[in-house]
C-alpha cells in the first residue's frame, strides 16, 4: 500500500490547493493531509483564517475525493511518527525545495527519501501564481478572475468574512471578497436596535466603489425568558438599496446575562464564567453553550442569507 502525504495552509481553497489534493489522490491508496497549525499559519502572513476554518473547508473538499486522514502540523517537517510512513509527497513547484529537505532529514536519520509528485503552480488571471493571500485582498476569487462581483465585508473579523463569502458563492458562484476596517458607531456590546444600526452603519461604510457591502452586528435583546443573543446583517449595494436579515437567536445563561446588564462584553462575560479565550475570532459564544452543535460561522451565515433573501426573489 503505498502512503501519500501533501501539506498545506489551505487559506481560502482555491483551485492551486484542489490541484494538490486531486494528485495525491491519484498517487497512493492511503492520503494523509497535513494543515498548518495557526501559529505556523501566522508566519509571514498579514492575515490568515483560524484552523477551525480552514480545517472545515478542507475536509468538506477532501470528502468528494475520497477516504482521508487530516493532521496538524508546526513546521516544514510534520510530525515524525506520521511522516515516517510516507512513501510519495506531493508538492507544489513553489514548495519542492521544503520537499528535498524532507528527504535530507530522512537520510540524516537512515531512512530512504520519499518520491517528490511535483504538482505545477496555477496561474491567475493575470498571469501570477494562485494566491489565497490575494484573494483574501479581494483582488480576484477563488479561480483567479478579477471580473465577478466585488462584495466587501464591514469587519476584519474571519469568521464574518468567511460566513460571508460562503453565502455569496452559493449565490454568485465565485466572488471577490474584500474586508474593510469599518466602524459601528456603536458600544463594543450592542443592545436592541443599536445591533441593527451596527450592521448598517457597518455596510455603509464599507461600501465604497464595491457592488455590494455587508455589514453585520451581533446584539443582546431582553425578550422572552432573559437575554437573548441575535446577529443582524445589513446588504447595501451602489444604487442605495438595503436589505435586512437576521439570524436564530439564542439565550445566554443567566451567569453570563447579569454580566452582560452590568456593563461587559459577551466575550468578557463567557471568558468570566468559563475561561474560554478569543470566542469573537473562534467558534464564538453559541459554539461552546451548544457544545459545538451550531458554531459562530454558521449562525452568522444564516443572517447573511437572510438580508439575501429579498435580492434572490428579485432575481
Amino acid at each position: 500500500m503505498t502512503r501519500v502525504a501533501v501539506a498545506g495552509t489551505f487559506d481560502v481553497l482555491h483551485d492551486g490547493h484542489r490541484a494538490l489534493l486531486k494528485r495525491a489522490f491519484q498517487s497512493g491508496d492511503s492520503v494523509l493531509v497535513g494543515i498548518t497549525s495557526d501559529r505556523m499559519a501566522s508566519e509571514g502572513r498579514a492575515v490568515h483564517n483560524p484552523i477551525g476554518i480552514r480545517r472545515a473547508e478542507l475536509e468538506a473538499y477532501l470528502s468528494t475525493l475520497g477516504q482521508y486522514e487530516v493532521f496538524e502540523i508546526d513546521d516544514i517537517f510534520g510530525p515524525d511518527d506520521v511522516m515516517d510512513g510516507i512513501d510519495v509527497l506531493v508538492v507544489s513547484e513553489e514548495t519542492l525545495g521544503n520537499g528535498r529537505l524532507l528527504n535530507d532529514r530522512r537520510k540524516s536519520r537512515g531512512m530512504p527519501p520519499m518520491e517528490l509528485a511535483v504538482v505545477p503552480l496555477v496561474q491567475a488571471a493575470d498571469g501570477s501564481k494562485l494566491s489565497a493571500s490575494a484573494i483574501m485582498r479581494g483582488e480576484y476569487g477563488r479561480s483567479g478572475d478579477p471580473g465577478v462581483i466585488d462584495i466587501a465585508v464591514g469587519s476584519l473579523n474571519p469568521v464574518k468574512v468567511s460566513a460571508v463569502r460562503s453565502v455569496m458563492e452559493r449565490i454568485y458562484g465565485d466572488v471577490r471578497i474584500t474586508a474593510v476596517d469599518a466602524d459601528s458607531g456603536v458600544p463594543p456590546q450592542p443592545f436592541e436596535g443599536q445591533t441593527h444600526q451596527g450592521s448598517v452603519n457597518r455596510a455603509r461604510a464599507a461600501l465604497g466603489d464595491h457592488d455590494l457591502a455587508v455589514g453585520i452586528e451581533a446584539g443582546v435583546f431582553e425578550m422572552l425568558d432573559g437575554l437573548y443573543d441575535i446577529q443582524h446583517c445589513t446588504v447595501v449595494d451602489r444604487d442605495g438599496r438595503e436589505t435586512y436579515g437576521q439570524g436564530s437567536g439564542f439565550r445566554y445563561p443567566d451567569a453570563i446575562a447579569d454580566l452582560v446588564r452590568g456593563g461587559l462584553s459577551v466575550g468578557e462575560a463567557v471568558h468570566r464564567v468559563y475561561g474560554d479565550e478569543d470566542i469573537g475570532k473562534g467558534r464564538g459564544a453559541v459554539g461552546l453553550l451548544s457544545k459545538g452543535l451550531l458554531d459562530r460561522k454558521a449562525l452568522t451565515e444564516q443572517s447573511v442569507t437572510a438580508a439575501m433573501i429579498p435580492r434572490i426573489w428579485d432575481e
